[in-house]
């Protein structure tokens, strides 16, 4: 009998019957075998198997109007207990979204077919299938308008502090109202999880922090800033021999800036690293419409995105981010063992300064 061709050494298609009671994580085994299906049981088992061990930093970025939908509470909360997420960067709009619950603000479970005129009559508004009363958005902003009034918040800082420091009133909120649930940004203050914005005035927080110019407040967001602290994070966890990696739901922009830590740090810095080396993104964008959003890891690779001698641990999952999350999650839960927080956001100073120093002293070599 001829040798078995190489390309036959995966394993075999065999699944079992699926049985009554059966955990997501057994399902996802069993019965993901193939397509789509197949790429999220490779997610599953990249995020479990690699990307969870101890030596790797995880970074997170989220796109589209997942806290609405209540990813951020069911998904990332649950994440970032764990300590299997280390640090994120996402749109405005989902951290503005996910204080409604930690103001106790109710969205409603409603219909994507409805009539938007008579909608705006009524004072609803509507993202999807998902609507709530305008007032919603009013108290939000006054919430924001009202820590942005303080002595504290002064002075320019990075998206790091300023989520930071609303996760910690948000987290006084929550108690007041006895909520047991906390929010995405609260669970971050007490997690010491920093939270990036790539476009901070892109989203209703930086339309109040706008607003509040006017009136002479003297916040401002220190974007470069955040161009540097998420560098220092990502080279503090390369330059000791250990590794990065990027979990990216969606696209946009919070991908592009949690993959541009590296052409930053090769690229603009000068200092010799290779790339991120885990990718997992769930993206329902195809590649070939030159949106940032389909763009493949193999892609990357050309920018010094990517780690090339790690283009096997990369996974691009074609699906829906309110799908596919909760799915990795329950199975990284199953799976996987709490780690010990990394509480990155307590050493953003000392990471900061090491990149400065490495920056600096390479200068002088050249």
């Amino acid at each position: 009998m001829a040798a078995r061709s190489r390309f036959l050494q995966g394993p075999r298609i065999d699944p079992r019957p699926i049985r009554p009671g059966m955990d997501v994580a057994r399902l996802i085994d069993e019965a993901f075998l193939a397509y789509n299906a197949g790429r999220l049981q490779e997610a599953c088992r990249l995020f479990t198997e690699k990307m969870l061990r101890q030596e790797v930093t995880v970074g997170m970025s989220l796109t589209g109007a997942l806290t609405p939908a209540g990813v951020g509470r069911s998904v990332v909360v649950p994440l970032l207990r764990a300590g299997f997420v280390d640090w994120i960067v996402s749109t405005g709009a989902n951290l503005y979204h996910d204080a409604h619950f930690a103001l106790n603000l109710s969205l409603h479970r409603g219909s994507p077919f409805l009539d938007d005129t008579a909608l705006r009559r009524q004072g609803v508004v509507r993202i999807y299938d998902i609507l709530f009363d305008y007032k919603v958005l009013l108290e939000t902003d006054a919430f924001f308008r009202k820590i942005l009034a303080l002595e504290e918040f002064q002075r320019p800082m990075s998206t790091a502090e300023f989520h930071y420091r609303v996760g910690g009133y948000l987290r006084e909120r929550e108690r007041a109202l006895r909520l047991t649930v906390p929010s995405l940004l609260s669970t971050a203050h007490e997690a010491g999880v920093p939270v990036f914005t790539s476009s901070p005035g892109d989203s209703s927080i930086g339309m109040n922090v706008a607003a509040m110019a006017l009136q002479g407040n003297a916040f401002a967001f220190d974007v470069s800033a955040d161009v540097n602290l998420t560098a220092a994070i990502v080279w503090d966890a390369k330059r000791r021999g250990k590794k990065s990696a990027v979990f990216i739901a969606g696209g946009g922009s919070p991908k592009n800036f949690m993959l541009q830590t590296e052409p930053q740090i090769q690229e603009v810095l000068g200092l010799p690293e290779k790339g991120h080396d885990y990718f997992l993104q769930v993206t329902d964008a195809r590649p070939d419409t030159g949106g940032l959003s389909g763009a493949t890891p193999s892609e990357a690779v050309s920018w010094g995105k990517v780690d090339p001698s790690q283009l096997p641990d990369t996974v691009v999952v074609y699906l829906d981010s309110t799908v596919a999350l909760p799915l990795i999650t329950a199975y990284a839960l199953t799976r996987h063992r709490p780690r010990p927080l990394k509480r990155l956001y307590d050493r953003l100073p000392a990471l900061h300064a090491a990149l400065k120093r490495a920056y600096l002293q390479g200068e002088r070599r050249g």
